[in-house]
């Protein structure tokens, strides 16, 4: 075995929100001219007909405002067009506009950060490894996206309705705790608990933790084997201040995303789990963003979606992946003819730890890992320096008239970043819950699984209640701690997969219920 996979103890992954490859890397292409990113003359055409090309004008927050269409009809127009036959990755501007049926700002769809911008995931892209071709899993949004990365399919379903564990394919964490192995979510904090696996925090919490505790499991090296991240998906009060949304879903704001991604990065780098661990930073879907790359054709998933006749042969659109380790060389990009999606995940984590695994969909088994980009004879000693990225100025935008203010705004906040200090500004726990946000997604979910608790052990809470972000955050954290509780007074449920059920001494009953 090479000797960085002989040194490899522990797979952590960051899953990011919404954001696209040309979006937030594409014009690293003038500094890594190997990345498959902007040459500045791409375009789409606007609802009048008249072609916008890329800009470096994106902005933290308040541009993609409302939030862009990111369902699989919106995705299939962004990709397809509205033209029968005509060329690919046409459609982003087209689709934006129906969100305001306004012009101009419909193509900031088109917008994208220079590198100077976003300090931190740049750096890590070019001092570590970035992929030029991972794709998310299907053209759609964030849970179906996410269920690839749990379980290697999402049961053939295409939009944000909630999953449960079929003991077809279980979930990269029972395979697993099955195979002796350690593995744990760490979500950020009880008010924006995990956003796709509530049902299985309820049976089997031992496998959560909070960011918290990854900091500190990572200063007292007992990192699991493998570890699944989630940042923070609302602006909340918390008792030492205001803890903002780092997620960089739309509209929150990017940079304090970039803060977030600076603190995994830092708990790894500077405690003793660094030369054993692998961080992946990746993205769930695009967002609705543009990227000019295609999505590719796949290995059809055995599943197909009911409402839309979708065979999952073909991936979605494209999304930023950075490998961090100090056995990845320097300057590494993974070649476009190299084709990842989130199945690639679980595919890596269960060759690595566990060897083979029978139970797991055609898409998995078929999925690209990245174990071989961990190629060093020795490891590396050096730290990326994100101040040394940040102090060049954004010249690409100064020319452009009316932008110094936004510039010197913007200045603050990657100031801030650098000195792990809060974005100046971005939190509004008061911001309006809009009922076609992520968030409002997670709320649902988790009150789908409160409503499996016996009804005296439920919040009673009324979801119409629910108006703000912040008001979203105390339900969340409510429910959080029931379902922990519960899960910690029952016995957990570690699901096999089909045929290796442990066998019971007797059969058992067609039904069974609960009584209250």
């Amino acid at each position: 075995m090479p000797a960085a996979l002989d040194n490899l103890k522990h797979i952590v992954v960051l899953m990011m929100e919404n954001r696209s490859f040309d979006h937030m890397l594409g014009y690293l292409k003038a500094q890594l001219p190997a990345i498959d990113g902007l040459t500045g003359a791409e375009s789409n055409p606007d609802t009048t007909g008249v072609h916008a090309t890329v800009q470096p004008r994106a902005e933290y927050q308040s541009q993609l405002d409302p939030d862009p269409g990111h369902h699989f009809e919106d995705v299939h127009l962004q990709i397809f067009g509205d033209v029968p036959g005509g060329p690919m990755m046409q459609g982003f501007i087209k689709s934006y506009y129906q969100k305001q049926q306004n012009v101009e700002h419909s193509r900031q769809i088109m917008y994208a950060f220079p590198p100077e911008k976003l300090p931190i995931l740049t750096t890590l892209a070019r001092k570590y490894a970035v992929f030029n071709a991972w794709f998310s899993s299907l053209p759609g949004p964030t849970i179906p996206n996410r269920a690839f990365a749990h379980f290697g399919t999402s049961f053939g379903k295409v939009d944000n309705s909630i999953f449960y564990i079929g003991a077809k394919y279980p979930a990269i964490y029972s395979r697993m705790l099955t195979a002796g192995r350690t593995s744990k979510v760490y979500y950020y904090d009880e008010q924006s608990s995990t956003i796709s696996l509530a049902f299985l925090l309820k049976d089997q919490p031992k496998l959560f933790g909070t960011f918290e505790d990854f900091q500190d499991d990572c200063k007292n090296d007992r990192l699991p084997d493998y570890s699944f991240l989630e940042p923070n998906y609302s602006d909340h009060d918390v008792d030492d201040g205001e803890a903002v949304a780092s997620d960089q879903h739309p509209d929150h704001n990017v940079m304090a995303g970039e803060g977030f991604i600076k603190e995994v990065y830092e708990a790894i780098r500077n405690n003793p789990v660094w030369e054993s661990t692998a961080l992946l930073i990746v993205y769930d879907e695009h967002g609705g963003i543009y990227d000019h790359v295609t999505p590719p054709a796949c290995t059809p998933d055995e599943f197909q979606d009911a409402g839309t006749g979708f065979q999952f042969d073909r991936l979605g659109v494209r999304v930023p992946a950075v490998l961090v380790s100090p056995w990845v060389p320097e300057g590494t990009i993974v070649p476009g003819h190299r084709v990842f999606d989130h199945a690639s995940i679980p595919a890596t984590v269960t060759e690595h730890f566990i060897g083979s695994w029978d139970a797991r969909s055609p898409r998995e088994k078929s999925a690209n890992t990245f174990l071989d980009i961990l190629s060093l004879g020795a490891a590396r000693n050096d730290v990326a320096n994100f101040d040394a990225a940040s102090a060049a100025p954004p010249k690409m935008l100064a020319a452009k008239p009316g932008m110094i203010p936004t510039l010197r705004a913007e200045a603050a906040s990657v100031k801030a970043v650098m000195n792990s200090a809060p974005v100046p500004g971005a939190a509004n726990p008061q911001r309006p819950l809009s009922k076609d946000s992520l968030l409002w997604d997670h709320v649902l979910h988790l009150h789908d699984v409160e409503m499996t608790l016996p009804r005296e052990k439920q919040t009673q809470v009324y979801l119409g209640s629910i108006r703000t972000e912040a008001d979203a955050g105390a339900y969340i954290e409510k429910v959080t701690r029931l379902l922990r509780a519960w899960g910690s007074k029952h016995p957990p449920r570690i699901l096999q997969p089909k045929g290796r059920q442990p066998k019971t001494s007797k059969p058992r009953p067609k039904t069974t219920r609960r009584k209250k």
